[in-house]
């Protein structure tokens, strides 16, 4: 290591202490440790250009070990991306640019969001499926367009969480050429040493995994982290971990201690830190001026990285033009012209279909259109209906658009917002509804990212049926729905399941999917416009007169239940409106005027969806009702779950019933 090299690595050691220390908050044992590393990645192995932090073919960087955010910004910082000293001096306060972990919106050249220890990785693996799958369908003899590594750091902690054996076992499986993992061995966890709860062998496992494993026994050692990375860059049929010890706070007085895992060093023990580093104890957010220009030099070379790749994109642009067009098109997040040409319609009068069904004509009709729409399920895809027809598996062909993810639901979806965060590709994962509780906290960050990451559910109900309670959602809607920005499509029939595709795909942006297994009747698109209902979430299937006397609303399967109890009521003089919501996002975020015209107001309604009732009585409001499910279900045929639990004309009739009455007698009080 030349004297240039450490302080290179000694000015982002200390510019992460700073932003640890102003913020009296943060993590500054892992950047102390893991420096060297970054340094490496950012200043010597990685292509990239900090000037154009979304060049398409550029490597990606993913911190999983989230914690160290401040090393990570720091790194940023020095090699030219769109931050500042001020930057980092605000670290983890409101609205800055360097969040307590790194959030993918907020600082230019931060991949994904990551924290939730796991995910970091396991989407590092999606992005290198993306990285595979786009070079398989656009890449021509002396034309590599797409030809870039994924690297990813983590912890102890990473490795500890379940998500990481589901995404590396699937690495592995695929043969991931371009992954390469930084293994922070600290021997260190929060609670203390590792040895309290994590003493596998590490390496072995990834072994197992079919990986390619090395191991550095010095963090600060750069000419063996140099050998590790060009020998993992050789290996090009298995992913690589390189496992490196490292001394977490090394330098400090707490150095190989939990102590400094999630805590400022404090005063003392920052200027202690920075005595024994050699390193100015009297200057804070100090970047010497050799060390600035030695990390300048990522910025040039960068800058000539691109710019010899986009000489050869004109070159390929002239010999492929119509591939060279459809990559700027899939990058740029555009939709082919007349893609909507692929959305099929279902004429009135079809025979009844499940919306699972009817999915897999939908994802067919727009797959044929859109070629970046890529997916698959876990182990489930025979049930799902996800396959898409006349394309390969993924694992035998990387120009195949079938992912074959095996009972992996966690690992599937965050792979999905790796691919979704990449660029270029409009990815989807598929399980049954209930064990989207296996994959929430990828869900979650794919609402936080807003990544264009889709999830298809099928079996949304009771009214799978003998499978019984462990299989059939309950809480599910509810639950997904109280994630910010994360749309939801329960969708009646056939063509609301094509709306919601179509719709989806226009937002770009995360969204669900709830479809049934059972078989559902084919709404008439030539009477009411179901492509804006959709997109407006919720609308008008009949009005029910100029003065209706209650409004029923449903969701997915329970709107044929509606409709058929509306019909009764009114050879019973009874005039009901009907509305069908296949979106309770989408419909919360059109404008009151329209929500009140759809809900009308001074009417009493009914709402019935077969899950929890939370989340529907500021819709139902307090002279309605709500025909739900607060317990869970049984094993029985579908048809007969669903009417021993209320799902009934005749109980959707007599719960209308008495909210009307009950009306009555309120307004004849009131006159009085």
């Amino acid at each position: 290591m030349t004297d240039l090299d450490q302080v290179s690595i000694n000015t982002l050691r200390f510019l992460a202490v700073d932003s640890v220390e102003k913020a009296n908050s943060g993590h500054p044992g892992a950047p102390l440790g893991d420096s060297p590393m970054m340094y490496l990645l950012f200043h010597k192995y990685m292509r990239h250009n900090p000037a154009n932090s979304k060049w398409s073919d550029r490597d990606h960087f993913l911190l999983s070990n989230g914690h160290a955010s401040a090393m990570l910004y720091a790194a940023l910082y020095l090699s030219g991306y769109k931050l500042t000293l001020e930057d980092l001096r605000q670290f983890r306060q409101f609205d800055s640019k360097t969040p307590g972990h790194p959030e993918r919106s907020a600082t230019d050249g931060v991949e994904v969001t990551t924290g939730p220890l796991g995910q970091g990785l396991a989407m590092s693996v999606g992005m290198a499926g993306a990285e595979r799958h786009l070079a398989a369908r656009y890449n021509r003899p002396g034309f590599e367009i797409v030809n870039h590594y994924t690297y990813v750091m983590c912890g102890d902690g990473d490795l500890m969480e379940g998500v990481s054996h589901e995404a590396c076992s699937f690495a592995g499986t695929l043969g991931l050429g371009k992954l390469i993992l930084f293994y922070d061995d600290n021997l260190v966890s929060l609670d203390g040493p590792t040895d309290l709860s994590f003493t596998e062998n590490v390496e072995k496992r990834f072994e197992a995994y079919h990986w390619h494993v090395q191991r550095v026994a010095d963090g600060n050692d750069l000419e063996a982290l140099q050998k590790a990375i060009d020998a993992a860059k050789a290996v090009t049929d298995k992913p690589s971990l390189i496992a490196v010890r490292t001394v977490i706070g090394y330098g400090s007085p707490k150095a190989g201690t939990s102590k400094v895992h999630g805590e400022p060093l404090g005063p003392e023990d920052t200027k202690k830190t920075k005595e024994k580093l050699g390193w100015p104890a009297d200057k804070t957010f100090y970047v010497p001026e050799d060390a600035a220009k030695n990390w300048a030099q990522v910025k040039e070379s960068g800058a000539k990285l691109e710019a010899d790749w986009n000489a050869m994109f004109a070159k390929y642009k002239q010999q492929y033009p119509e591939l060279a067009a459809e990559y700027e098109r899939v990058f740029a997040g555009e939709l082919p012209a007349g893609w909507e040409a692929g959305v099929p319609k279902f004429p009135a009068g079809s025979k009844p279909m499940a919306t699972r069904t009817a999915g897999n004509v939908v994802l067919n009709g727009i797959a044929a259109k859109v070629p970046e729409l890529i997916g698959g399920a876990a182990d489930l895809s025979t049930s799902t209906k996800t396959t898409i027809k006349d394309s390969p598996s993924f694992h035998v062909d990387p120009n195949g658009r079938n992912i074959f993810f095996g009972v992996r639901e966690f690992g599937m979806c965050a792979f999905v917002n790796g691919m979704a965060a990449h660029g270029g590709l409009i990815p989807y994962g598929s399980t049954f509804f209930c064990f989207s509780d296996y994959a929430r906290p990828a869900l979650r960050l794919a609402a936080l990212m807003q990544t264009p990451s889709l999830f298809v559910f099928t079996h949304d109900s009771i009214g799978l049926g003998q499978d019984g309670p462990t299989h059939q959602p309950v809480e599910h809607l509810a639950s997904l729905r109280a994630i910010p920005e994360f749309t939801d499509f329960r969708p009646a029939d056939a063509n609301e399941t094509a709306a919601a595709w179509q719709v989806a795909l226009e937002r770009r942006k995360p969204a669900f999917f709830a479809l049934s297994r059972q078989d559902l009747p084919v709404l008439d698109g030539d009477k009411v416009d179901i492509l804006n209902g959709v997109r407006r979430g919720a609308y008008v299937l009949q009005d029910g007169g100029a003065t209706p006397d209650v409004v029923l609303i449903a969701t997915g399967s329970e709107v044929s239940l509606i409709v058929e109890a509306a019909g009764k009521l009114q050879a019973e003089g009874v005039h009901a409106r009907v509305v069908s919501m296949p979106s309770w996002h989408l419909f919360h975020e059109q404008p009151e005027e329209y929500r009140r015209q759809i809900l009308l107001t001074n009417v009493p309604r009914l709402v019935v969806e077969a899950g929890s009732t939370i989340c529907w009585w500021q819709i139902a409001g307090e002279s309605g009702d709500v025909l739900g499910l607060d317990r869970f279900g049984a094993s029985a045929p579908g048809g007969v779950a669903m009417a021993k639990l209320g799902f009934s004309v005749e109980n959707v009739i007599h719960r209308a019933t008495r909210i009307m009455e009950r009306g009555k007698k309120t307004s004849a009080m009131a006159g009085r």
